[in-house]
């Protein structure tokens, strides 16, 4: 007989303040090989380790996407990005994905229709964790800073760019909960003075890589939003905002002109 029951984890659980402590209790028990493992897995989420980094995966856009320690989390509210692009991408789209930590959201726009899809990120961990998601549908995974580690033929063939950068401003990064501040590297969370650093660098190289009508999507706080439309609005390329009430997301879509 266990001697980790449901209810003695639950326990434990919610005494480490997790707010969902039945739903852990039942992936670590589902995801653990034995007792022994359990009862590691129960610590390491007591210790603070974030829950998807304790059974290795996280659920974004109804997907198993498999995240690593040290590997940027995949938010829920991401996945209205993702809905934003899907519908803006048909079969065959160029879909790049940049700062794209396990590769989730360019794995979801992919597992919704048949895309040419690369990603990238600056992070080793990162693209060694992208890799095993992405690969498996035929994408490729590139290390390295933004576009630069790209293919040059991709410039002027992008029909959807995901890019969801850091846009925390570096004065509230002090603010986010400890599983984001101790287990998910700094880069991804940073974003900055005004949390638009790296938002900036993408507009203004982004009109090079789109393919005439192509799009960028970027995810913003609702207060940023107007501040990045207008940066991509200055780089030459039609900003709109749009935003979901029930996910508390703000994308800001950046199109290019066609000719």
């Amino acid at each position: 007989m266990s001697l980790l029951s449901t209810s003695s984890i639950v326990t434990t659980l919610r005494a480490a303040g997790c707010v969902f402590a039945e739903d852990e209790a039942e992936l670590l028990i589902t995801a653990a090989r034995d007792e022994a493992e359990l009862a590691a897995m129960v610590e390491q989420r007591v210790s603070g380790l974030p829950i998807e980094h304790v059974v290795g995966w996280a659920e974004f856009h109804g997907l198993r996407i498999a995240v690593d320690p040290g590997v940027f989390v995949p938010r829920r509210r991401t996945s209205y990005l993702v809905d934003e692009a899907i519908a803006l991408s048909r079969p065959g789209s160029v879909v790049v994905d940049l700062c794209c930590g396990s590769g989730a959201l360019g794995v979801a726009v992919a597992s919704a229709q048949e895309v040419e899809l690369y990603s990238a990120d600056v992070e080793p961990a990162a693209v060694h964790c992208a890799r095993r998601n992405v690969e498996p549908l035929g994408g490729k995974v590139f290390e390295g800073d933004l576009f630069d580690p790209l293919p040059s033929a991709l410039r002027g063939r992008v029909d959807i760019l995901l890019s969801n950068v850091p846009y925390v401003p570096t004065d509230e990064v002090r603010l986010l909960p400890a599983e984001a501040r101790l287990h998910e590297p700094l880069v991804t969370l940073d974003g900055g003075s005004d949390g638009l650093d790296v938002l900036r660098r993408v507009s203004a190289a982004a009109p090079g890589w789109l393919a005439p009508g192509g799009h960028v999507l970027v995810e913003t706080s609702e207060r940023q939003a107007p501040v990045a439309a207008a940066i991509f609005e200055g780089d030459g390329l039609a900003a709109r905002i749009t935003t979901s009430d029930e996910l508390y997301a703000t994308v800001v879509i950046a199109s290019k002109p066609c000719p």
